[in-house]
Parts: structure tokens; sequence; C-alpha cells
């Protein structure tokens, strides 16, 4: 089993909390807790209770919960972008490789062992649930110019770049990439939690409808069939 590093902006953190054992706990019991009580109700105090240490421990890693939920998004969508590459790994084909990315873009959520400080499932959830506080801020212009979202942004130009390599002409290439983004994680939400104003179902965990709804939006719009 190979382990794996994901590289983050070093202004997200005071210090690299994936180089210690104390900051590899923070990680873990952070995602657990904010995944428990939601963001609102995740404290420093409640952390450091859970890990046994003390919230001045924390604070030398994280400058608030802020920076630790923006953290933990980056972290995702990163990691989400190292699927991606794995995944479509020798993949010729462009309308290929933009379903698989699509599928990834929903599917990313899967633990794997290889992080064994990160349950990639919990994260998941809280990027579906607690994602967009972590950019809706007043802060969201100084912390760009930080350049704090560049993996998301560059998630979004991987994929605007599949869609122009499967229609070179497609007018919203950027859009239609960014829209795909915020579609997985918001279709996820309202099908647990307003389901009236959604047309996809995530019974028992599955998320294969919003995986064929991705699909579906984003071929039509490329005015081209869905690969096999």
């Amino acid at each position: 089993m190979i382990a794996i590093h994901i590289q983050l902006n070093e202004n997200l953190y005071l210090r690299d909390p994936q180089q210690t054992k104390l900051g590899r706990k923070i990680i873990e019991y952070a995602i657990i807790l904010i995944e428990e009580l939601g963001f609102e109700k995740f404290t420093f105090k409640k952390l450091a209770c859970k890990i046994q240490s003390t919230e001045a421990s924390v604070y030398r890693y994280f400058e608030n919960k802020h920076k630790l939920l923006l953290y933990l998004v980056c972290w995702y969508w990163e990691w989400t972008m190292f699927q991606i590459d794995y995944n479509s790994m020798n993949i010729d084909c462009p309308a290929k490789r933009l379903k698989i990315i699509l599928s990834t873009l929903v599917t990313s959520s899967q633990t794997n062992p290889a992080v064994e400080y990160v349950d990639e499932n919990r994260l998941h959830r809280i990027v579906v649930a607690e994602g967009i506080k972590a950019y809706h801020t007043k802060e969201v212009d100084d912390e760009n110019k930080e350049g704090l979202f560049l993996n998301y942004k560059t998630l979004s130009k991987v994929i605007a770049d599949a869609i122009q390599a499967v229609k070179p002409d497609f007018p919203y290439p950027n859009t239609l990439a960014s829209s795909l983004i915020e579609m997985a994680s918001d279709h996820i939400y309202f099908a647990e939690h307003f389901p009236s104003i959604t047309d996809v179902s995530v019974e028992q965990g599955r998320l294969d409808a919003v995986v064929n709804m991705l699909e579906f939006f984003t071929f039509k719009m490329l005015d081209h069939p869905i690969p096999e």
C-alpha cells in the first residue's frame, strides 16, 4: 500500500497537521466531530477534549475553525483530483474520460486505507452539508488572493478542459464545470433533506442516480451520446 500525502496551500494552516501524530489525530477527530455535531456546534474545546489534548495544541495547527473547515474541504477536492488522475489514466477517448470524471466527482467518497487518519466517506458528508460555508464568507476575496481555493479551481479547470476536449466549440466550459461540482454535492443534500426539489434518490447511500444525472445533463448539453 502506498502512503498518500495531499499537498495543500501552506496558508491554510500554521503547522502542517499531516506531518505529526497529533496533527493527524486533529484531522481524524475533527472530521468525526464536524460530521456528528455540525460545523456551528463544533469547537476546538470539544475537539481537544476528544483527543485528550488542549485547545492551545489545536491552535498551534489552525488559526480558527473556519481555516480547519477550509483545510478539510480543500483536502477533499485534492483527493478527488488524485482519484480523477488515477481513474482516467491511459484513457484516450475524451468522452470516456469525461464520464469517468463525472463518476469520480460523486464516488471519491469511498474510504481509502492508504490514508488512515481520513475517513473519506465522513469527509464527503461534511463537504455536502458544510462545504459551502468554507467559501461563502466575507473573507472570500482575501482568502482567494492567498490561493486558498486553488484546489477547487484546479479541479474545475480539469473538468472544463475535459468538456472542451469533447466539444471544442462549447461556449460555457467553465460554467458547466463549476456547476457540475456544485450539483454533485447539492443534489445529494437535497435528496437527503429536501427530496421534493430534486429528481434523484440516494437511499441506502447509493449514489448511482446522482452520477446518472450528471451524465445526462453534461452529454445532453454537449450534444454527445453518453459513452458505454
